[in-house]
């Protein structure tokens, strides 16, 4: 089966996502959110050229900028092969609707997020997630890591279409992210 990408119906109404690729503008803003949450999704288990795991690239965002992490599918099992417990586990569907909820506590029971960052997640349901949080969430703003452009995230990369400038762009905003430390 082939995994679409943005080949979805996709109305983004007056508002549309701010394409940044700008490492450090990312870095920057997870800095400023005060609960950010990391969802995984199952394409972060595929490799770049070079062999690493995208997985990888998650887990040290996280990392360097103590953010806690949503383990989506079967992210989970990969994530604690590696060494780290996930914060959570839940299916997209599920986070997504808790994350509605302007009153939910979070992952971690210290009150709702502000910032969501996806990374993983294939394009048509992160469209559609995206697009429930955009419209049913507006306390909270949402971000991605994929390498195409998702237009209902407030925040998205634009299309890489080389992985080498978006493994580049996901270097920096790791040093980016610890030199905020």
């Amino acid at each position: 089966m082939v995994i679409p990408l943005h080949r979805v119906n996709i109305f983004t109404g007056t508002k549309s996502g701010i394409a940044i690729d700008s490492a450090q503008e990312y870095a920057d803003l997870i800095h400023r959110a005060k609960r950010p949450l990391l969802v995984v999704g199952p394409l972060l288990l595929a490799s770049l050229p070079d062999g690493k795991l995208l997985l990888e690239y998650a887990l040290d965002i996280a990392k360097a900028a103590g953010i806690p992490i949503c383990a989506t599918a079967q992210t989970r099992g990969k994530i604690v092969e590696s060494g780290v417990q996930p914060d959570s586990v839940y299916d997209v569907v599920e986070i997504v609707n808790a994350l509605k909820g302007p009153d939910w506590q979070g992952v971690k029971k210290e009150g709702n997020h502000d910032l969501v960052i996806f990374f993983g997640i294939r394009s048509d349901l992160g469209n559609q997630s995206l697009s429930t949080l955009k419209h049913f969430a507006p306390h909270l703003k949402t971000m991605t890591l994929c390498k195409y452009y998702f237009p209902h995230a407030n925040y998205s990369l634009p299309n890489f279409k080389k992985d080498a400038k978006w493994q580049e762009f996901l270097e920096s905003l790791i040093a980016n992210l610890k030199k905020g430390d």
